[in-house]
């Protein structure tokens, strides 16, 4: 059986190669990880928006600007005078995650249903990284506030209710602790609340110009 492969991703790569060299682009030999991070979150929308509006052409076009982000970081850790990472380093790390995240598949654990993964994933998140102490460690801060929150409320051992939170906000405290609130009864009944919140807002802008 021959190998993969994968000749327009050979090609972008070959394209980054080229952009970066002595002889490319200078903007894009000045870039940092730093300097790039607000287009990895840019594109990243751009993709989130491709999928919610069913633009499957959009959804290639955006979807090949999040893995041009990829490359781009990778090909500046290859760079890197300490400590330099390549792309197959990334692939190898991700593939390496993913196998020891579904030993249902790849080793002899059991789990039938999606429920039963869904149970087991941070128990097999958690032995990948033994050192930390905290189930908070490793969140991204970043995250939008309100997937944050369900990130955050999902590794309580008991969830905040509505019940136990203001049902009122007179003060931006008590307008935290609401949507705090709100956030765990998304969960309750398997809601998406950052979802739910980008498709009003896009009602909000359809609706003002209809």
């Amino acid at each position: 059986m021959s190998e993969p492969t994968h000749p327009e991703l050979d090609a972008l790569i070959a394209v980054m190669a080229r952009l970066r060299g002595e002889d490319g682009c200078a903007w894009d030999r000045e870039q940092t990880h730093e300097s790039l991070l607000k287009y990895l979150i840019e594109e990243s929308h751009e993709f989130i928006d491709a999928v919610e509006s069913g633009d499957r052409t959009h959804m290639i076009e955006e979807l090949g600007d999040v893995l041009y982000q990829v490359l781009f970081h990778a090909d500046l850790g290859a760079a890197h005078p300490d400590h330099p990472f390549t792309i197959e380093d990334v692939a190898r790390v991700a593939r390496d995650k993913m196998v020891g995240r579904h030993p249902h598949v790849f080793g002899d654990v059991t789990a039938d249903t999606a429920d039963e993964v869904v149970a087991n994933w941070e128990k097999w998140k958690a032995a990948e990284k033994p050192e930390r102490t905290s189930a908070f460690e490793g969140l991204p801060k970043g995250l939008p506030a309100l997937a944050l929150a369900d990130k955050v409320i999902g590794k309580l051992a008991e969830s905040p209710t509505p019940s136990e939170l203001v049902t009122e906000a007179t003060t931006e405290d008590d307008l935290g602790d609401l949507l705090v609130a709100i956030v765990s009864a998304a969960r309750a009944h398997g809601l998406d609340a950052e979802g739910a919140l980008r498709t009003a807002v896009r009602r909000v802008i359809s609706d003002a110009e209809a």
